[in-house]
C-alpha cells in the first residue's frame, strides 16, 4: 500500500513528468510550457464514471479549444486500452500513459482507496487546471465524474473574465 493520497493544490508547480499518449507522441511538463491545459486523472478506461467524465470533456472540447486549453486524460491503462476507449467514445483529445502510476504519484493522486469494504491502491479522480507557466491555477479533488467537465469550464471562463481576457 502506498498510503494516503496527498494531491497537489492550487498554486503548486506541476511536477516534472514525461510520458507518451496513446499514439506514441511524447508529452512532458517541458513540452507543455507556454500552454494552458487541463490534466485529469481517472481510475480506469471503460468504466461508467470514467466514461461519463471523458465524454463530458468530449462534448465541451470546442469550448475548451476556444479558450486555448488542451485537455489531457491520465490513467494507468495500457496503450491498447486507451485506443479502444478513444475509438469507442470518439474522444478528441489524448490519453496519457501512466502504467507505473509515477505521474499520478507525483501529482499526489495515487494512494489508498476504499470501495465496498475493501482497501486498495488506485488513482483518485482529480483534475488540475494548469497555466502556461506550469503552475496549477485550480485543483479539483474528490471530483464528481459527470459534473467535472462543466465545473472546470465554468471556472475557466470566470478566471479569464476576472483577468480581463
Amino acid at each position: 500500500m502506498k498510503g494516503k493520497a496527498q494531491p497537489l493544490n492550487t498554486g503548486d508547480e506541476v511536477p516534472d513528468f514525461s510520458t507518451r499518449d496513446e499514439s506514441g507522441n511524447l508529452i512532458s511538463k517541458s513540452s507543455l510550457l507556454g500552454t494552458s491545459y487541463l490534466i485529469y486523472f481517472y481510475p480506469r478506461d471503460n468504466t461508467p464514471g470514467c466514461t461519463a467524465q471523458a465524454c463530458g470533456f468530449r462534448d465541451l472540447i470546442q469550448d475548451y479549444r476556444a479558450l486555448e486549453v488542451l485537455v489531457l486524460g491520465v490513467s494507468g491503462d495500457s496503450p491498447a486500452s486507451h485506443i479502444k476507449f478513444i475509438k469507442k467514445n470518439k474522444l478528441p483529445y489524448p490519453l496519457l500513459m501512466d502504467e507505473d502510476h509515477q505521474i499520478a504519484l507525483s501529482f499526489g493522486v495515487y494512494g489508498e482507496k476504499k470501495f465496498m469494504g475493501r482497501t486498495f491502491d488506485g488513482i483518485h479522480r482529480s483534475s488540475f487546471l494548469v497555466g502556461p507557466d506550469g503552475k496549477i491555477i485550480k485543483a479539483y479533488h474528490k471530483v464528481k465524474a459527470k459534473l467535472n467537465p462543466d465545473e472546470v469550464l465554468a471556472d475557466l471562463i470566470r478566471i479569464r473574465e476576472e483577468a480581463g481576457q
